[in-house]
């Protein structure tokens, strides 16, 4: 018999539109941007199952609901993908990757991946403690609980740690020491469109040095071919005058 753990109590310790199933079953079914019959996830056997949306405070409470409960080894993302924020992407990435030293998901394509409330050792729990299990783009219901049963027969046990639980307290107080920070999640999207309105300024001046460049180059290009012709035309009448 596998190793099971207990959650921490209570379990989810983030609220969020998500079902809860079986503490112990090794399966979170994350549908991205789909609202799918969760209730069927969870009778497939999923300990938890429902969407997340951003790739940035909605990754994090995924984090912290999942690396609270160690019997959780596998994530299935699935549903269809979140415009914009590509959340799915993101899940996948961080996983894999992680984040920077700026706080961006290290291969994140969506607008605002930022992670800036989680703490270095839960980002490595989650690396160690799960498998992301990429599905994307289905909304089958049937093909995704037979994902979740699959995934349950392949029960490898719960991780042998303690449960690392993370909340946040209402107000924007900081949790107390390995916690977690709230986010401010407008701050990240106006740093985001920082970032967007840079590369933009930086294009327009490149677009306009270009322009200014072809400018220039058919004003010297006239002048030139006038001096040319000017040349010629006098040489014409020198030769004409002399005959």
């Amino acid at each position: 018999m596998v190793l099971k753990k207990k959650p921490s109590d209570p379990w989810p310790t983030i609220t969020g539109e998500y079902e809860v199933g079986n503490p112990e079953s090794p399966v979170a079914v994350c549908t991205c941007g789909s609202h799918l019959h969760n209730a069927d996830l969870i009778k497939a056997g999923a300990a938890l199952a429902g969407p997340c949306k951003t790739e940035n405070i909605g990754i994090e409470k995924m984090v912290a609901n999942v690396i609270s409960n160690p019997n959780i080894r596998f994530v299935l993302v699935t549903g269809m993908e979140v415009k914009g924020h590509i959340t799915g992407q993101a899940v996948e990435a961080f996983t894999q990757s992680g984040i920077d030293k700026e706080g961006r998901i290290i291969g994140a394509k969506g607008a605002i991946p930022f992670i800036q409330n989680l703490t270095p050792e839960a980002i490595e729990r989650w690396k160690n403690q799960v498998e992301a299990v990429m599905m994307l783009n289905t909304e089958d219901i049937g093909a995704i609980a037979g994902k979740v049963k699959e995934l349950a027969s392949k029960d490898p046990g719960a991780l042998d740690v303690e449960p690392m639980a993370i909340e946040i307290k209402e107000g924007g107080e900081e949790e107390e020491a390995g916690g977690l920070k709230p986010m401010a999640a407008e701050m990240v999207e106006v740093r985001g469109r920082m970032r967007g309105i840079d590369t933009a300024v930086t294009n327009v001046g490149l677009l306009n040095k270009l322009q200014a460049g072809i400018y220039v180059g058919k004003i010297e290009g006239i002048a030139l071919g006038m001096t040319v012709v000017l040349v010629i035309f006098g040489l014409i009448l020198r030769v004409a005058g002399g005959v």
